[in-house]
């Protein structure tokens, strides 16, 4: 059965993060707050976490379209080839926020994404996602936990979230309430920005 653990957005507690990145390192599978929906993640460097996560989906691991959680704007360069000013410029606008930009993907992709020529990054404006990600020292694959039901479509209390999950995943975070609005997606691995999916984030930053 997983851990239950509140951690406060305002202030994370160090310890309790710290007790995260373990379960992470360990290969464990972690539910954790964002600024959008409550995201299911796991540390990009370990294949059978990752194999987890795909079997969970229920799809094949290299076809899957997971999204790189990563602390800032350097992190990102790790995993995508050379971006233009006018992509930079986007993406300085919209992160950290509510948003998950298609870019393309660069040598350094994980063994398992190798196949892969574009890669889906976020950089959430939550503190608890921030802060793993900063201790971990690398990105989660991460994605979103829907609900069976279509008009839910997004769990939002956590309790409901342990209930669902705790015999699935090793840890889940109570970070308060999650939002029910995915993020915004952008593709911007072409010629021109393209939406794939209007959520959260504002269009404005086009």
């Amino acid at each position: 059965m997983a851990q239950f653990i509140k951690i406060y957005p305002d202030k994370p507690n160090e310890a309790a993060i710290a007790k995260v990145v373990k379960v992470l390192q360990d290969g464990g599978l972690v539910i954790y707050p964002t600024d959008t929906v409550y995201g299911l993640g796991c540390d990009i460097t370990n294949t059978k976490a990752l194999e987890r996560i795909a079997k969970i989906k229920g799809v094949k691991l290299d076809k899957a379209n997971f999204s790189f959680i990563c602390h800032d704007l350097s992190n990102i360069s790790d995993y995508v080839r050379q971006i233009d000013t006018a992509t930079f410029k986007i993406l300085k606008r919209a992160l950290p926020g509510p948003y998950t930009f298609i870019l393309p993907g660069n040598n350094n992709l994980p063994k398992e994404f190798k196949k892969k020529t574009t890669v889906g990054i976020r950089v959430p404006n939550n503190s608890i996602a921030l802060e793993i990600v900063k201790l971990l020292g690398n990105p989660i694959v991460s994605t979103s936990i829907h609900d069976d039901d279509d008009v839910i479509e997004y769990t939002t209390d956590p309790e409901l979230i342990f209930e669902k999950w705790q015999n699935l995943v090793d840890l889940v975070i109570d970070g308060g309430y999650g939002d029910n609005v995915g993020s915004t997606i952008i593709d911007l691995s072409g010629e021109e920005p393209t939406v794939i999916r209007e959520g959260k984030g504002s269009l404005d930053i086009l």
